[in-house]
């Protein structure tokens, strides 16, 4: 899993008009330059979606701290995203038309890097898959025990809401992220 999820199927390029100059740009290279920009406001992408289209694409961020030991506020977020936006018009790297949306990662924070999957180490997550994952369903909820390392790659690790443990592997896994208990929030 990536720090991206792809929200359409196009290539790898936007091509689209800026003010009379072509715009090209490499989706690669714009994740690149939004890590740099981020780390120079100390902040890092938890998450990044494409969608949209060439015309008018649409680029999602999720951010957090690099010291994540505070949550991303909302002027967090407008800073972010006046900066990127700035970082973004200066370049022509969209069209001009984009939309970019700054967001903090939110009570069902997504589980993108590996680092994330130890630092939530026993926390309720949530994992979905586009099939069947370990026999059992497309989402499995439970326990998260942390991440294992295989010949085949990595494997997420839980103990399921039953009790048994189960291994997923990250290859299979379409989406994972914490469960939020609101039960905590209303005391």
């Amino acid at each position: 899993m990536a720090f991206f999820e792809w929200g359409m199927v196009s290539p790898a390029f936007f091509v689209g008009s800026r003010q009379g100059v072509d715009v090209k740009t490499n989706r690669a290279e714009l994740q690149q330059g939004f890590e740099e920009q981020l780390a120079n406001l100390g902040f890092e992408i938890v998450q990044l979606e494409w969608a949209g289209n060439a015309q008018r694409p649409v680029v999602r961020l999720r951010v957090e701290h690099r010291t994540p030991d505070r949550p991303v506020s909302l002027d967090d977020c407008a800073l972010v995203s006046r900066r990127l936006e700035a970082w973004l018009d200066q370049g022509a790297r969209l069209p001009e038309r984009y939309v970019l949306e700054v967001s903090s990662p939110g009570f069902d924070r997504p589980l993108t890097r590996d680092r994330d999957f130890h630092r939530f180490r026993g926390r309720r997550v949530a994992v979905r898959g586009a099939r069947m994952l370990c026999g059992r369903a497309s989402r499995l909820e439970g326990e998260l025990l942390g991440l294992v390392r295989g010949g085949d790659g990595s494997a997420i690790r839980l103990r399921l809401n039953e009790g048994d443990e189960v291994e997923v592997p990250r290859t299979e896994v379409r989406d994972a992220r914490l469960v939020h208990d609101w039960s905590q929030a209303i005391q």
